[in-house]
């Protein structure tokens, strides 16, 4: 009986991993119809990606000086120094403060000397300008009143001048994505996408159609994936069903639901929660019996739970984070092949984000992915941890505004072409 038990549970185990399964051809799939994505909302038709032109651009490298930046994030608020020494060299950040005052400002340095700084606003906001743009909606919990609709560059502003520290400028906004490219951009040349996968998950880069723009795709509302029953009832419970289809399936908001929700169907009715962070332990768990993943089982309702039914939830925590970075992989090649289509050159991707950092084999799973798409070339592609990208990529934008002069006309100049080449190239995949 046991053993007739033991083997039902292994069949249910294979239907689960094929349900979660992506392969080869399917992620080129998914490429194709994400770059399809991309071309139509860049000529202005309807898409699920957004591709915001976010008026920042890579950083030369040369840049140099002592710039300031505050990341606002989901979950934190920092507020760092960066020194910018040119040749791609930065000094080590004066990290992590919570108050922006003189005693931080000063230094031994003239309080009367203008000190530009990024500002990283990790919300939803329709940008006008570098160092300007309106705050759609707040999100991750956020609600402070009188702030959506307004510019929230002049907000800050505004404080700053009450708290009266008027020698700082906001030279740049960004989201975290942007920080995240410019972070690594400033010393690797080669670098020309920046990604997060962590609570949530979003990637831009570098159009070269555009001069250079930074485009922010916000990925996360990327809709053209299969999802499974298990996808399509996390989305009818969520705050926001029928959005963010992609980042439901792949950011670490929603990966512990999901398998959650598998385990519970299919090995422990009983299971109470497993968050993301849960998950990666038990990846992790090597020990005898897979003890280690009984104690998190336990502590999450589970009570008492067989070596078999630790194991079952390793697989299903497997497949499903598997699924997750091989979803990542494929939208990821399919901004490489925007910027450079036959991949003859080299391009290094910079990804942030607890995920990424933090998943046992999340990093891993992407670069094997990625050289399942493309092959031979994926040798061309390098994808890199940016940790703490989007503080110190928001100092070096504001580096980057501040010494680039006259960029706004160079992206406005090459519109018309943008445009036609857009066409073409929306034509072609067609």
């Amino acid at each position: 009986m046991a053993n007739d038990k033991i083997q039902m549970t292994s069949e249910a185990l294979e239907a689960i991993k094929k349900n979660f399964h992506i392969s080869v051809n399917e992620m080129r799939e998914i490429a194709k119809a994400f770059r399809l994505e991309m071309c139509m909302a860049l000529a202005g038709k309807k898409s699920s990606l957004k591709m915001i032109l976010t008026y920042a651009k890579k950083p030369a490298g040369t840049e140099k000086g002592n710039f300031i930046a505050l990341d606002l994030g989901g979950t934190n608020f920092r507020i760092l120094e960066l020194e910018l020494k040119g040749s791609g060299r930065t000094g080590r950040p004066v990290v992590m403060k919570f108050k922006l005052d003189k005693d931080f400002l000063t230094k031994n340095r003239e309080l009367d000397k203008t000190r530009k700084l990024g500002f990283t606003f990790s919300f939803p906001v329709k940008q006008t300008g570098i160092a300007s743009g309106y705050l759609v909606c707040w999100t991750k919990g956020f609600c402070a009143s009188g702030v959506v609709g307004r510019d929230i560059v002049r907000l800050l502003e505004e404080a700053l001048i009450k708290k009266n520290l008027r020698g700082v400028e906001v030279a740049a906004l960004i989201n975290d994505t942007v920080g995240t490219l410019a972070a690594r951009s400033y010393k690797d040349r080669n670098c020309d996408i920046g990604a997060i996968i962590g609570t949530g998950t979003n990637a831009c880069y570098a159009e070269p159609a555009m001069g250079g723009a930074i485009i922010n795709t916000e990925w996360g509302n990327f809709d053209k994936v299969r999802r499974t029953a298990f996808d399509i009832l996390i989305d009818s419970q969520s705050d926001r069903p029928g959005q963010q289809a992609l980042e439901k399936m792949v950011s670490g908001m929603y990966l512990g639901e999901v398998a959650l929700k598998v385990i519970r169907a299919y090995v422990l009715p009983g299971l109470k929660n497993f968050s993301t962070e849960q998950m990666s332990a038990v990846e992790s768990d090597r020990s005898k019996g897979l003890a280690v993943t009984g104690m998190i089982l336990k502590r999450a309702g589970a009570g008492n739970t067989t070596p078999n039914e630790r194991f079952m939830c390793r697989e299903i925590s497997s497949a499903i984070a598997l699924r997750a970075a091989r979803l990542s992989a494929a939208c990821l090649s399919a901004v490489v092949k925007k910027i450079d289509p036959s991949v003859f050159g080299t391009h290094t991707i910079a990804i942030d984000g607890s995920v990424y950092e933090k998943h046992p084999y999340f990093a891993k799973n992407i670069s094997a992915a990625l050289k399942d798409i493309f092959g031979a070339k994926a040798s061309r592609i390098k994808v890199v941890l940016a940790k703490d990208g989007s503080g110190i990529g928001a100092a070096i934008t504001a580096a980057a505004a501040s010494q680039a002069g006259g960029f706004l006309l160079k992206i406005l100049l090459v519109i018309s072409i943008a445009a036609d080449t857009l066409t073409q190239f929306l034509r072609g995949l067609v």
